[in-house]
């Protein structure tokens, strides 16, 4: 064993209190980092994961009806005293169908779902409310909303003669799977449809106002036929949906809206968190960092007549201030296996204890390898580097004076 490693096991046994302080301080500290991270990631994860659960990564639209001012042609001045904005209505991408190719090509794009949107009326009996009408293909459209997956009845199957109804809508229109309903556009025109199933997405206004059917259902009753209203993507990269959007702007001169720029509050909550998560991580890595550096400084003081001795017996500055360096590393690779144990143990412990009335955890917290890794790096280097300062003292210091002050 080289001497440099012999001699920092044996300062570390020889203050073994110190060592196992020192240790603990480390793991609490690596601990809190591992556990505040899952806990933040988890947060985060919930909180996007419950807002994209009602809406796309990005809406592809056309671009908004603006009023023209009238002119005259031989003067060219403008004779409206004023320009009104000009209501909209529903209106196709031009050439849609080539749109979605584009679109599906684009790096980034992982899903495309063309879809026919716009205002209707569910009628049932004497009750009557006001929805918004989903014409979709069922299979592109579930890949991008979880509708499948949260159908608390019957089956997601919107046909030209099915719907699919969000729970609270069922509630209000007092109907079940199999029971009809009739769907009428704002111009009258509309149709009777079976209720083939009922979805909860977790949005008490999406349950209420969304109704889904065929494309060529929703064409017909919006007068849209042959076209789509919009297209909504699904990205790779969540935080890449802004960046994605202007490409598609760039390429179709299109309107594209990511939910970035639709919850714009909620993104600025996101990256609250994020930083508070990393002020804290900063001001424990500090904590630990001194914590290893005062215990090491009370090492070279107390060690001080045997490094004199090892010094005038010929060891090499270098060897000295590797001995040091050695003690920081293994407390902070210790505490570092230590401090991750206990963090992962904390989150799974906090996401048993904290879940929802369905049974599923209300943080989805994981411990990832990348997040051990990263905690491991962060102690282990901040060992070495609380350790430099008490390494290159003990180097420097004079053989004969350590003797005698010893």
């Amino acid at each position: 064993m080289p001497i440099s490693w012999f001699l920092a096991l044996r300062f570390l046994r020889e203050g073994r209190m110190q060592s196992v302080l020192i240790v603990a301080g480390v793991s609490v500290g690596v601990a809190v980092m591992v556990f505040l991270s899952a806990l933040i990631d988890g947060l985060q994860t919930s909180l996007v994961a419950q807002t994209l659960g009602t809406q796309a990564h990005v809406v592809v639209r056309p671009p908004d009806e603006v009023a023209r001012p009238l002119r005259r042609p031989e003067a060219g001045v403008a004779i409206a005293a004023r320009v009104e904005q000009t209501a909209q209505r529903a209106r196709s991408i031009v050439g849609w169908q080539q749109v979605v190719t584009a679109l599906a090509a684009m790096p980034g794009v992982t899903e495309v779902s063309p879809v026919v949107t716009g205002p209707a009326v569910a009628l049932r009996g004497n009750a009557t409310r006001a929805v918004v009408l989903y014409g979709v293909d069922p299979e592109r459209f579930g890949r991008i909303y979880p509708v499948r997956q949260r159908m608390v009845a019957g089956r997601f199957d919107p046909t030209s003669t099915s719907c699919v109804i969000g729970r609270e809508l069922a509630v209000d229109l007092g109907v079940a799977v199999g029971d009809r309903v009739r769907l009428a556009a704002v111009g009258g025109v509309g149709d009777v449809y079976l209720v083939a199933g009922v979805f909860d997405l977790g949005n008490r206004e999406v349950n209420r106002r969304w109704v889904v059917v065929s494309t060529r259902a929703a064409q017909t009753m919006l007068d849209l036929v042959g076209g789509v209203s919009s297209v909504d993507l699904r990205v790779r990269d969540l935080f890449a949906a802004d960046a994605v959007a202007a490409d598609v702007t760039a390429r179709t001169g299109l309107v594209a809206d990511s939910w970035m720029k639709t919850n714009a509050q909620l993104l600025v909550a996101l990256r609250s968190q994020a930083s508070s998560s990393q002020m804290i991580q900063f001001f424990v890595i500090l904590a630990v960092a001194m914590g290893i550096a005062s215990v090491l400084v009370v090492s070279v003081v107390q060690k001080g007549k045997e490094i004199g001795i090892l010094r005038a017996m010929g060891t090499a500055r270098s060897t000295v201030l590797r001995v040091f360096l050695l003690q920081g590393a293994l407390v902070g690779l210790v505490g570092s296996v230590l401090g991750t144990a206990l963090g992962a143990g904390l989150g799974a412990a906090f996401a048993a204890s904290a879940r929802n009335a369905d049974g599923s955890p209300t943080f989805p917290i994981t411990v990832s390898l990348a997040l051990v890794a990263r905690s491991a790096g962060v102690a282990f280097l901040t060992g070495v580097l609380a350790a430099a300062l008490p390494a290159r003292r003990a180097a420097r210091l004079d053989p004969a004076v350590a003797i005698r002050n010893g």
